[in-house]
């Protein structure tokens, strides 16, 4: 089976409750966390509201 063209790397940490930040290849830093429906329905409440790990896939697919 030949080597994969592409490995991505990515550390994940928790900063506090449901904040995570993931360090991406290029040094980027990306902050994780819940909003909007998703919060309401399972009655969450983040520090702030921040983008889902879901919208970074949904806008990377789009890109």
């Amino acid at each position: 089976m030949p080597e994969p063209l592409y490995r991505s790397h990515a550390d994940i940490e928790v900063v506090s409750g449901l904040h995570r930040r993931a360090r991406i290849p290029l040094g980027q830093t990306i902050e994780l966390g819940v909003h909007g429906p998703i919060k309401d329905h399972y009655k969450l409440a983040p520090e702030r509201d921040l983008p889902l790990p879901v919208d970074y896939i949904v806008a990377a697919a789009g890109g």
